[in-house]
């Protein structure tokens, strides 16, 4: 049955994953992405909880299962490069048994693979004006069009959101991330090294079946603003930061400088008191981005995607926007706390700090009952995880 014409704004993980589900529920669907081609890029990202359950409801989870991350060991590293603790991936990063770990990248394909002989997708290509009254759309290049419904997936500062619903919606938690692929010059094999000094850490791994490493820098704010558009600026931000600070820092700032896939933005979190407004609804980063310190914001897209387009099927638009916020809000709301809590221990405030982590995670796995200890430390990610109860569409 033909429900209408719907246009989803964004094509990483929330705008595919939600034209999945509307296909399957007949819409006819148009997404439409800034960048001219699917990206490629990005870091590696944990499918948790309730996101487990939509994968296995779309029939994905076996082939995300062969694109695992596989990563092993997680070691804390010193200014001359050696490993002061090891710790399994799986404990460091509070796994459970079914969760999966992929790189971003490839869940982005897989999700494009499944939608793109159904659905309309229109690359290199921006939304500059919206009613969300009667569903009108101009474009950057093509001609304006009319749909029964819109949907914002365009991530952290996303158009879409600003064209509905206007006012700032960002929570800046007052620290700077950078992500890139830089050459894997250590040669790591499913090893993820972590260099700590007081305000400032640097995290490099390289996953199953990747020739090259992912490096991330993470700092507390520094002074001064900076333009998102500027990559020399935010170069030369990296470079006043980190360079001297030890370790391979300065060899890591040469690589993610030639890198393809550069990222660079403040860590920030999407707080909004409505998801929807008139014909036009939010998901994903667009409408409550967790932080990539969370490690949930792509088990929200998932989730979400799931429920919006869910809902859409049972009710009339109005009434299906206002049950998606209902279910999603506590939902949201863990793990946005989740996110804020988690960015603390990622940035130390001393060496004393960084020294007394390292020693806590060298004997967690030698200490009496360390099985009760792991659990009480990793609940708080898998009630965060499974803080929403799925309905059956």
């Amino acid at each position: 049955m033909d429900k209408g014409r719907v246009l989803v704004v964004g094509a990483s993980i929330a705008g595919p994953a939600l034209a999945w589900w509307l296909t399957k529920y007949g819409y006819e669907v148009t997404v439409v992405e800034r960048a001219p081609e699917l990206r490629a890029g990005g870091y590696k990202i944990d499918i948790r909880g309730a996101a487990i359950d939509v994968v296995e409801r779309m029939g994905l989870k076996d082939v995300l299962q062969g694109l695992e991350t596989d990563m092993r060991f997680m070691s804390f590293v010193n200014g001359a490069g050696k490993r002061m603790v090891d710790v399994p991936a799986d404990l460091f990063m509070g796994r459970g048994e079914a969760d999966l770990e992929v790189m971003r990248g490839d869940l982005s394909r897989i999700l494009y693979d499944e939608t793109r002989d159904t659905v309309e997708y229109l690359f290199g290509e921006t939304v500059t004006g919206l009613d969300v009254e009667t569903g009108d759309v101009t474009f950057g290049q093509a001609a304006p069009r009319s749909f029964d419904l819109v949907f914002g997936a365009d991530g952290l500062h996303s158009a879409v959101r600003e064209l509905a619903l206007g006012g700032s919606a960002l929570d800046d938690l007052g620290h700077l991330v950078s992500i890139g692929t830089v050459p894997n010059h250590l040669e790591l094999d499913r090893w993820e090294l972590i260099y700590s000094v007081p305000g400032r850490t640097v995290n490099l791994y390289s996953t199953a079946g990747s020739a090259d490493a992912k490096v991330l820098f993470l700092t507390a704010t520094p002074e001064g603003l900076f333009d998102r558009h500027d990559r020399p600026g935010q170069l030369r931000i990296l470079e006043d930061t980190f360079r001297g600070v030890g370790w391979d820092t300065d060899r890591l700032l040469d690589g993610i400088a030639q890198a393809d896939d550069f990222y660079f933005d403040t860590v920030s979190q999407v707080r909004l008191d409505r998801y929807s407004r008139g014909r036009v609804a939010l998901l994903g980063d667009a409408a409550y981005c967790p932080s990539f310190a969370s490690g949930q914001g792509t088990s929200l897209a998932l989730v979400g995607a799931y429920v919006l387009a869910g809902e859409l099927s049972r009710s009339e638009p109005a009434a299906a926007f206002e049950r998606y916020e209902q279910l999603m809000r506590p939902y949201v709301e863990q793990n946005l706390k989740l996110g804020r809590d988690n960015l603390g221990r990622m940035v130390s405030k001393s060496k004393l700090q960084s020294w007394f982590g390292a020693q806590m995670l060298r004997v967690l796995p030698r200490m009496p009952g360390n099985d009760a200890l792991v659990a009480k430390v990793t609940k708080p990610i898998h009630d965060a995880a499974r803080a929403i109860d799925l309905p059956r569409y």
